[in-house]
């Protein structure tokens, strides 16, 4: 039987060392406190260039991150194979906003396609189209405004970058993600996304759009997406995620004086998630579904849905997928039981990667109960090692 509560599986990668450190991380990120005081004291030390590089390699880096560079998430690739679970590399630079960065996003993402093409450990690659793109030019598109002549030419590039990706992943047959942002931005990147589909899952399932259902139209929006794959002859990728920008999703919305896109309640999200993965997995001839979360109902559910439709655990249109260091009792138990699981194993240099960390500490600290199971997990666990 399936149990999220085996922390022998659940911890079978994490030597007592590593348990110990994973502890300590998560008492201090479950600290609000801690976290605004660690965030403004680190940004101040990596300004002033103090040498704090390596603790924030043994530390957070050993617990969230693959490596610096591709080459030393190599470990945790292999690491995470023994256990059946995949890697998807995400090469996690956030904010930048000159066409030098966007293009060197561009040649490190198919850098990662380059390295998933042969490998099987690597099932999916991902990128956000805001590591391509201006994140104003991508409000300007989405709202429909006229763009000058200098913008046109910008976003033609922008479209470029998206095209030359989607590309190199249908030509080496390796599946990406196109992340999902903030509502504001997310129309411009639905459109690109719809159009890669169109063109590159013909035959299978090579691009995936991101449905964040904490937003009351995405359930909606699914469904209009798997009609339009229908019209057009293609096959959808639909990774399913909650969402990760809640707290600026609502205050914009107050700010500006336009009613919020966010759920009313988590009760309503959770509702539209579950039916999210029922629509899925009634049109699995034509979708394909990965359900990016941390939500234990959420994984019982489609393991349910899918014993209920005569589904195979490892049937390759469905998997499950975690954060690395996060939710590991989900990740190590799924693919214990044949359910295809794949962990983000994000990369990059410490100073550029330092505001992922940080949202993920904040995401961390902000959803009710997530760090107090995990540390509750990891005391049980030490406490069957102890005998």
């Amino acid at each position: 039987m399936l149990s999220f509560d085996n922390t022998e599986i659940a911890f079978s990668g994490k030597s007592d060392r590593d348990l110990s450190r994973s502890f300590w991380l998560f008492k201090l990120i479950g600290n609000p406190g801690f976290v605004n005081i660690g965030q403004s004291l680190t940004t101040l030390a990596i300004g002033a260039h103090l040498p704090i590089k390596g603790l924030i390699k043994a530390t957070l880096f050993k617990q969230f991150v693959g490596g610096e560079n591709i080459l030393e998430c190599n470990h945790t690739i292999e690491n995470l194979a023994r256990y059946n679970i995949g890697t998807i590399l995400d090469y996690s630079v956030e904010g930048k906003e000159t066409e030098k960065d966007f293009d060197h996003c561009l040649q490190e993402t198919v850098a990662t396609i380059d390295k998933a093409k042969d490998n099987k450990n690597i099932p999916f690659c991902v990128f956000k189209i805001t590591g391509l793109a201006r994140f104003d030019l991508l409000q300007k598109v989405s709202s429909g405004l006229a763009l000058t002549n200098t913008e046109e030419k910008e976003f033609a590039r922008v479209h470029d970058r998206v095209f030359t990706i989607c590309k190199q992943a249908h030509e080496n047959a390796v599946s990406i993600f196109i992340d999902a942002e903030e509502s504001w931005v997310q129309q411009a990147m639905d459109n690109l996304a719809n159009e890669m589909m169109s063109l590159f899952n013909k035959q299978k399932v090579i691009v995936y759009n991101t449905f964040q259902l904490y937003r009351k139209d995405r359930l909606a929006y699914l469904k209009n997406s798997f009609a339009m794959a229908e019209k057009g002859g293609y096959q959808m990728g639909a990774k399913l995620v909650r969402g990760a920008y809640m707290e600026k999703e609502r205050k914009r919305a107050r700010e500006m004086n336009y009613p919020s896109p966010i759920q009313d309640s988590k009760q309503d999200t959770d509702a539209d998630y579950a039916a999210a993965l029922g629509f899925s997995i009634q049109h699995l001839e034509r979708i394909a579904i990965c359900a990016g979360t941390h939500n234990e109902n959420s994984c019982i559910h489609l393991t349910d849905l899918m014993k209920k439709n005569g589904i195979s655990p490892g049937d390759k249109h469905v998997c499950f997928s975690q954060l690395l260091g996060m939710s590991d009792h989900i990740s190590f138990n799924l693919a214990k039981s044949g359910y295809n699981v794949v962990k983000y194993v994000p990369y990059g240099p410490v100073k550029e990667v330092l505001p992922y960390l940080i949202r993920r500490a904040r995401e961390n600290t902000s959803v009710k109960g997530q760090t107090g199971r995990e540390l509750s997990l990891i005391m049980k666990e030490k406490r069957r090692r102890k005998g």
